[in-house]
């Protein structure tokens, strides 16, 4: 019969060569951290060669922490680090703990995170009424509501409705409090994330060069523009960058959520502000008018404004032209009101163009006039 990995392991490890992995004989205290040889894996627990005058049992209680996968993997030889839980009793064996002993690391991790402000890696455990529970290297650290993202916010409710949130997946988290004795940590998931924004936007503002296209992220959008992500850092479309066409109102360009492909147009270091525009990347009306359109063609165009001298319309492409008072109607008229209004649609004839100076002259007289 072949002998399973276990047993050929303790056929060809003598015990004392099981101590001197272990680093010899040595006396164990309560609450020391301390290195380990795995002896045996049952039921019962793993049995631990420490170094001490006795084996250390690990409860399967206390293993807790170690995945099935994590926990097969463990044979004859296996190297564990565990927590001193109870000294040798009269059996001779020592109550460890691996779980304890994890948890122990992570306070460390924690505690070196706080004083360096560097980030902590975590997974969420547990949401609850103020916040969520995550685990940090075994340690049970709390993010409160007002430190969690949007999102993770959305997951919280929809786990309290009685929803399933999806998988947590490790996240960043910055380190606000340590309490090691108070069995106490606090993290924040917004300051992570804004410490995270932070430094991609400083990347970005050495990255990124002037005219060049990039893709982005519609995150915000209001009267005076369009904010896009472009992957770390938000940059600022201004309406009249939106379109070659007069924008009233942004929502009728983009929606939050839509992915675009922008032109960076101005990069102030000093700052931190990035323009961009969309409607560079095409074509400007003007250069192509003549191909469109001709003197003497029909076009259907929209009252944009009135002046004293007479009214802008707006053609195809988003190109203003102008009907001058005098080619309005053939009825003489003191302003251009007489005639028509904002917002209108009429037919209109091209009387001139020029490209170049970006003048377009209309008509509404003559259009009447050839009916």
């Amino acid at each position: 019969m072949v002998s399973s990995p276990q047993e050929q392991a303790s056929e060809t490890l003598t015990m004392g060569e099981l101590l001197e992995m272990a680093g010899g004989w040595k006396d164990l205290h309560r609450g020391e951290v301390v290195d380990g040889v795995v002896m045996r894996v049952d039921l019962e627990g793993i049995l631990v060669n420490v170094g001490g005058k006795s084996e250390g049992l690990i409860p399967s209680k206390e293993a807790r922490s170690l995945t099935p996968e994590a926990l097969s993997a463990l044979e004859i030889g296996s190297s564990v680090t565990a927590y001193v839980l109870q000294t040798e009793r009269d059996e001779g064996i020592a109550i460890l703990s691996l779980d304890r002993a994890r948890s122990e690391t992570g306070w460390a991790v924690l505690e070196n995170a706080l004083e360096a402000g560097s980030l902590v890696e975590g997974t969420i455990v547990e949401h609850n009424r103020g916040g969520a529970v995550v685990d940090v290297e075994g340690v049970q650290a709390f993010v409160p509501l007002s430190h969690l993202l949007p999102e993770t916010r959305q997951q919280r409710n929809q786990a309290e409705a009685g929803g399933s949130p999806p998988p947590a997946e490790p996240q960043q988290y910055k380190v606000l409090e340590v309490d090691r004795r108070g069995r106490r940590a606090i993290l924040s998931e917004r300051l992570a994330w804004q410490g995270w924004r932070e430094e991609q936007k400083a990347k970005l503002l050495l990255e990124l060069v002037e005219g060049e296209t990039r893709k982005g992220k519609v995150t915000g959008i209001a009267k005076f523009g369009v904010f896009v992500d472009l992957g770390g850092a938000d940059g600022l479309i201004h309406t009249s960058e939106l379109s070659w066409q007069s924008v009233t109102d942004p929502e009728d360009i983009v929606h939050i959520g839509d992915e675009l492909d922008v032109m960076v147009l101005n990069i102030d270091k000093e700052r931190d502000r990035i323009s961009l525009s969309l409607r560079q990347l095409d074509p400007e009306p003007w250069a192509t008018i003549t191909e469109v359109f001709q003197i003497g063609q029909i076009v259907t165009a929209t009252i944009t404004r009135l002046t004293t001298f007479g009214a802008f319309a707006q053609i195809e492409g988003g190109i203003e032209g102008l009907i001058h008072i005098s080619e309005l109607t053939s009825k003489h008229i003191g302003h251009p009101k007489e005639a028509v209004k904002e917002g209108e649609v009429l037919e209109l004839k091209i009387l001139n163009l020029d490209p170049e100076r970006h003048r377009l002259g209309l008509s509404r007289r003559r259009v009447v006039e050839e009916m």
